[in-house]
């Protein structure tokens, strides 16, 4: 794996590593971090990175600006820069056309949003349906619970408005890109229920349901991330690239 750190991808000084593998690789995959919007960062050394790149995808660890300096929507509009980067300059970069986008938790919420409210990627002139896949790990479907808590809302509060994934499902038709769900079975109270509300959305709206995959995993909420199994690969960077390969194949 070869990294290239700390790439300033947009105006607010904002930054992303691209891991690359040996030679051409077969798509690129954008990932947020977690941390519940106030914390976490892009880790060159997460094992998922390296299982990917092993298999010839490409990683774009991406920063985005945080709470408390942030304010909604600060960072979906660096998440949708991000993208922009990576859409612009993978093939040069990678040798790659192929873009998915992901994320953990806060990161996840983040995909979603880009996923379902297509205005943010459309003002960088990208369909978000025209993406190659989307990994929603354990992401927040309603509005986020800090975003609650800038309003002065309780953040246990479950709001569905503008900024909760959840509100845009079916507003701009049923078409999607790929997409897998990751959520724990004993994850962070009301996200395994939540995730299964967005499923339940999804098929309401008849969103094409051989598009959707679900995995649910067992144990506490991402505890998987950062995991490798008995052959000391990653759990995480073999559930992402299970889902990719079959997009790709």
């Amino acid at each position: 794996m070869r990294t290239i750190e700390n790439i300033v991808y947009n105006g607010y000084g904002q930054k992303l590593d691209v891991n690359l593998p040996d030679g051409r690789a077969k798509a690129a995959f954008v990932y947020f971090h977690g941390g519940g919007l106030e914390a976490g960062s892009k880790d060159k050394n997460a094992p998922y990175n390296k299982y990917l790149t092993d298999h010839g995808i490409a990683v774009v660890d991406v920063n985005y600006r945080m709470y408390p300096i942030a304010h909604c929507p600060d960072f979906i509009e660096d998440a949708a820069d991000a993208v922009k980067w990576a859409a612009d300059r993978m093939p040069l970069y990678a040798g790659t056309d192929k873009i998915f986008v992901g994320g953990s938790s806060a990161g996840g919420y983040l995909s979603m949003m880009l996923c379902y409210d297509k205005k943010y990627l459309a003002a960088r002139g990208i369909d978000a349906n025209a993406l190659s896949g989307y990994v929603h790990d354990a992401g927040q479907p309603t509005t986020h619970f800090n975003v609650l808590r800038e309003r002065n809302v309780d953040s246990r509060r479950l709001i569905v408005d503008e900024f909760a994934p959840l509100f845009h499902i079916g507003s701009n038709g049923n078409a999607c890109a790929p997409q897998i769900f990751i959520v724990s079975d004993d994850d962070m109270e009301n996200r395994y229920e939540q995730t299964m509300l967005v499923l339940s959305t999804l098929k309401h709206f008849r969103y094409d349901e051989s598009k959707i995959t679900l995995t649910v995993m067992h144990g506490k909420h991402c505890a998987y991330d950062y995991k490798v199994d008995e052959a000391g690969e990653s759990v995480f960077g073999k559930l992402i690239y299970k889902f990719i390969e079959r997009i790709l194949s």
